[in-house]
């Protein structure tokens, strides 16, 4: 790692160990991108060597807390007799002897054509494995044996968790914080992601099958054994799980949406239980109507257990046969049938997760039932109503059907105006609606239904996470997504809107790490990859970001928005060709129009410049103010984007929530009106 300064670098432990000569940091960068975009923490820098006792104290304290080190090998490490490298190499061999001798930690990667025997390096190098790369490109075959040797613990900077076993006490309403009374509408980029997570991904499967990304032609040669050395093997974490969509038995298709949505009851309710970590919906409902066998999903989805099963409706009674297998033996764990009155589907759900956390040799705390049962309805009809709100609200392409969404909710309501969930799930639909709108006015409309909503869920039940996550898109957002990460902290979902907002407060080092951690819990949804891709370009890390995108479009090539903020990546890095040939597969959308807009101006288009912007400005009205500073900026024209910006603060435009990290807005933060804009919308620290 030499090169680095780890003053600047900041990893928990369980992450990977970087170690290579300064002459092949581009290697390094290539390798760490592709672990990093799978979400794995990697410690890598390229700042300027520093030195002295405090930077080799970090380096010695990194390599003891580290769960993997890796050692790049090459013509320039042979070269060398002397390199800050070797010490390296000395202190991660020097813990091997504090190891079991089965314990996978030493990682040698060649990159270019050094030979492995006659190799300087350590003797105890030669005991294991050793991988090509040349030039540190990475297969996604090296990504997931690096996953597998980690087991990917979850490694969320400072989790928020209630304390002595209680959950957090419930917001007690009051005054909105300053940054919300500045920004009453914030239809900025929790709508365009986070919010679209919730609202329209909840079941998109990649395109070309439940795979991951495809592999590049660098081939690798299966990992062995070498004497003394573990054998890699799938290892996931323990108690982790995937709860794949039980079949529809009623014998009417017209029931998938029934069985669909009590499997999705079934998952939300494991995810409530801390001790497990659960695959998200979006990635265990790829495999729907696919004929996989068990093994390979539990590899893609890196889980040790399978919960299958079916369900069979009759009028409000329903059999459900629900089964658990060990992934790893191929074992089934446990299995049964339960019939039920749909108004008793609570305890159902308590007892399958119950069930199941016995089988996987789960040791619970806190009390299961209240976490599993909150906000809930015994009123078979209002459950029937809710679980077809849930289905409208999975494809929302146009108004009717955002509105069809939000009347199956309405109808839950009104058949039990007590059902807290109901309450929540048509605040959070209401944003289907908030998607269609084209003037703050009716912005303003649905964020206020959407509020009371919200405040309603949670007066009915205070630890309703869903219900934290509605009022976090109105009011003191800070704090409610802290409530919803206490009560949920293994929800791809809370973790995916918390680690969007860290970011766009500034707390990058956070939110990157729940945006990876909600990757590594829905690792085949293309928005979890695209929402960490958002948050790499927002801390201006552009070239991981790209991968992360990368890794969104094998998922999803046809996106949009993909390929629009890779496109920004691009032009971000200087590439203005690549940026160009991004943006323009979607020029109808509004982020490739504001894309192309500033790219085609550093190409010298300028008359194709000027036809984005203003087709930016008739297609989005007075909702793409902000969006039209961000040109003005890169254009160079301070004073129009300035005043661009000033009318963003007069409409209270949602956009002004990411001024504070905004790269585009960078020409103007040396501008005394831009600081006083930032002093006045008054972000949190």
């Amino acid at each position: 790692m030499e090169g680095e300064s780890p003053a600047q670098a900041s990893t928990p432990s369980g992450a990977v160990f970087l170690s290579y000569a300064s002459e092949d940091v581009e290697a390094a960068r290539r390798i760490c991108e592709a672990l990093r975009a799978a979400g794995i923490e990697v410690w890598l820098d390229q700042s300027e060597l520093r030195g002295g006792d405090a930077w080799d104290r970090q380096i010695r304290e990194r390599i003891h807390s580290c769960r993997l080190f890796i050692a790049l090998i090459s013509n320039h490490t042979q070269a060398r007799d002397e390199g800050y490298f070797r010490r390296e190499w000395k202190l991660a061999v020097d813990r091997t002897h504090d190891m079991l001798e089965q314990k996978a930690f030493l990682l040698p990667v060649v990159i270019d054509a050094t030979p492995e025997r006659g190799a300087a390096v350590p003797d105890k190098f030669h005991e294991v494995q050793w991988t090509h790369l040349p030039g540190g490109e990475t297969p996604p075959q090296f990504v997931a044996r690096v996953a597998r040797l980690l087991l990917l613990q979850p490694i969320l900077a400072t989790p928020v968790r209630p304390t002595s076993g209680a959950a957090p006490t419930a917001l007690t309403p009051g005054r909105p914080s300053r940054l919300r009374r500045s920004l009453p509408i914030a239809i900025a980029v929790l709508l365009g992601g986070a919010l679209a997570y919730l609202l329209a991904d909840k079941l998109r499967s990649p395109k070309h099958g439940a795979t991951a990304p495809p592999a590049t032609s660098t081939e690798l040669t299966p990992p062995t054994a070498a004497a003394g050395a573990a054998p890699v093997v799938f290892a996931p974490p323990p108690h982790s799980i995937a709860v794949l969509p039980f079949v529809n038995m009623s014998g009417e298709k017209e029931q998938e949406y029934f069985s669909d949505g009590l499997t999705e009851e079934i998952l939300n309710s494991l995810t409530r239980i801390n001790e497990l970590q659960v695959a998200a919906r979006t990635s265990a409902f790829s495999f729907k109507g696919k004929d996989i066998k068990i093994g390979t999903i539990a590899r893609e989805l890196n889980v040790g257990a399978i919960l299958e099963g079916s369900v069979r409706r009759s009028g409000n009674t329903v059999r459900i046969t629900a089964q658990l297998n060990n992934a790893l033996t191929g074992f089934h764990l446990w299995s049964k049938t339960y019939d039920r009155d749909l108004s008793h589907v609570l305890q159902l759900q308590t007892e399958i997760a119950n069930a199941v956390a016995s089988a996987l040799e789960v040791t619970l705390l806190g009390d299961v039932v209240a976490k599993i049962e909150v906000g809930g309805t015994r009123n078979p009809a209002a459950f029937d109503a809710y679980l077809r709100g849930s289905n409208a609200s999975l494809t929302v392409h146009n108004l009717g059907e955002a509105q069809a969404a939000v009347a199956a909710y309405t109808e839950a309501i009104r058949l039990d105006p007590r059902y807290a969930q109901a309450f929540a799930a048509r605040s959070l639909a209401q944003g289907g609606i908030e998607l269609f709108a084209t003037t703050v006015a009716a912005v303003r409309e649905t964020l206020d239904a959407q509020q009371a909503d919200a405040r309603e869920a949670l007066r009915l039940a205070p630890d309703l996470v869903e219900g934290h996550l509605a009022l976090a898109r109105y009011y003191a957002a800070d704090e409610e997504l802290r409530h919803a990460l206490a009560l949920a902290p293994g929800d791809a979902r809370v973790l995916s809107v918390y680690g969007g907002w860290a970011v766009h407060m500034g707390r990058f080092d956070a939110g990157i790490a729940a945006l990876r951690h909600a990757v590594v819990l829905d690792p085949l949804s293309p928005i979890q990859h695209r929402e960490l891709g958002s948050g790499l370009a927002l801390a201006r890390r552009h070239s991981e970001a790209i991968a992360a995108f990368e890794h969104a479009l094998a998922l999803d090539p046809d996106s949009p928005q993909i390929n629009a903020q890779r496109g920004l990546s691009y032009y971000a890095l200087g590439d203005f060709h690549r940026a160009q040939t991004s943006c323009e597969r979607w020029p109808e959308f509004f982020e490739n129009q504001v894309c192309l807009a500033i790219t085609y101006e550093k190409l010298g288009r300028h008359a194709d410049a000027e036809a984005s912007l203003a087709k930016l400005k008739a297609s989005w009205g007075d909702t793409a103010v902000y969006l039209c500073a961000e040109i003005y900026a890169q254009w160079g024209d301070q004073a129009k984007a300035l005043q661009w910006l000033d009318t963003a603060m007069r409409l209270h435009d949602g956009f002004l929530e990411v001024l504070k990290i905004d790269y585009l807005l960078d020409p103007l933060r040396g501008e005394p009106r831009f600081q006083a804009i930032e002093r006045e919308l008054n972000f949190p620290d």
